[in-house]
């Protein structure tokens, strides 16, 4: 049997890793596998290349600010940190639940580097996620109306199983950019997942979005059965000690 026509076939059907894999069976000669056994190998060696090139492309699709995983989070500092709590959520249950996780502390606490090594996490699990300053994103909504691109904005976040807000009470909300923020939540509202990390504790957001009516509205959608994590502490960057086991981080 020509081998070479088989594999141009196998590379016009963009079957590569099965190409691959049965290279690899040809160099190593005669086995004791059985035939389905070998094709089995051939299949497996498809399905992990894919689900590899799915996964890069999400955790490059997600933009996450920091390189951060589960694994790196350092649980010795004292920060309200609960191992147990983290490892739970790792799971992925609340992202399947559409449920909100907030979290809240002074800054350099590490809650960008949580928010990023949940939605890591997500990715690794197959969700997809975007990760967000909320200022600016906020800005390239007030853009996106100009330009005439805001419907088709608001329609590719709200698509996002897990959307990543960072940065939340930094700069003052408006009236337009409350409806905007109120829009993307309504959207996403028992159906996606979104992550809010911000220095403001979650009983001073009201007053920090300055409307009753659109805070009542805001806050019913992102703080009802949201899990909450509030970090404390100084900076760990004030004590020179990294936030992940690795390397320190930005916050």
């Amino acid at each position: 049997m020509l081998i070479e026509p088989l594999f141009e076939k196998l590379s016009s059907l963009r079957l590569a890793g099965i190409k691959e894999a049965l290279k690899e069976q040809l160099d190593q000669g005669p086995s004791d596998l059985s035939f389905e056994e070998r094709v089995a190998l051939l299949v497996d060696r498809e399905w992990l290349l894919r689900e590899n090139k799915r996964l890069s492309r999400r955790l490059q699709s997600a933009k996450l600010k920091q390189t951060a995983c589960i694994e790196n989070i350092d649980f010795k500092q004292s920060r309200g940190l609960e191992k147990a709590h983290i490892m739970e959520l790792a799971q992925g249950r609340w992202i399947k639940d559409h449920r909100n996780v907030l979290i809240t502390g002074p800054t350099g606490t590490g809650k960008t580097f949580l928010a990023c090594a949940l939605a890591h996490q997500g990715c690794l699990k197959g969700f997809s996620s975007r990760y967000y300053r909320l200022p600016r994103l906020l800005q390239d909504l007030r853009i996106a109306r100009a330009d005439g691109s805001y419907n088709k904005t608001l329609a590719m976040i709200a698509k996002m199983d897990l959307l990543i807000l960072d940065d939340w009470g930094l700069s003052a909300f408006n009236n337009e950019s409350r409806r905007d923020f109120l829009e993307m939540l309504d959207d996403r509202y028992q159906l996606r997942s979104t992550i809010i990390t911000s220095q403001l504790p979650i009983a001073h957001w009201h007053e920090y979005i300055d409307e009753s009516t659109l805070a009542d509205a805001i806050l019913d959608r992102l703080v009802h059965q949201s899990v909450k994590i509030q970090l404390k502490g100084e900076s760990l960057r004030k004590n020179d000690k990294g936030l992940c086991k690795e390397e320190e981080t930005k916050k």
